[in-house]
């Protein structure tokens, strides 16, 4: 999270947002971010699915321990899914690979041209 939240300010001046989702409770998020000092100033909401519906919904949730895998879906203003990246709970995301994504999404959708492997806006 703290990753994600050092990446935000440029998240954002791409025009896009982050929405963290995970299975704890708000009280939890609220400890979390008290005590993690990059997260201080998050600047994007964490949401609680305790219930487990938006988890289900996305196919991430791990029924036997009641937690959702470690997952990223990039969805455009007009909710379309375009990507999404699902890790093993061991494993952590890779966020600049994350906003290299973003980019390539935004880049394609305005010119139309494929992005090749290891683009980068340069």
């Amino acid at each position: 999270m703290a990753a994600v939240a050092a990446m935000y300010p440029n998240i954002k001046n791409i025009g896009a947002e982050v929405l963290a989702i995970s299975t704890d409770s708000v009280h939890s998020h609220q400890v979390y971010k008290q005590t993690t000092p990059a997260l201080h100033d998050l600047g994007f909401p964490l949401v609680s699915d305790r219930t487990h519906e938006i988890s289900q919904s996305y196919r991430v949730l791990d029924s036997a321990t009641g937690t959702a895998y470690r997952a990223s879906f990039f969805i455009s203003p007009d909710q379309v899914i375009h990507a999404k990246m699902i890790y093993p709970k061991a494993i952590g995301r890779n966020i600049p690979e994350h906003f290299r994504l973003l980019q390539a999404l935004q880049y394609n959708k305005e010119t139309s041209q494929a992005v090749p492997v290891d683009w980068m806006i340069r």
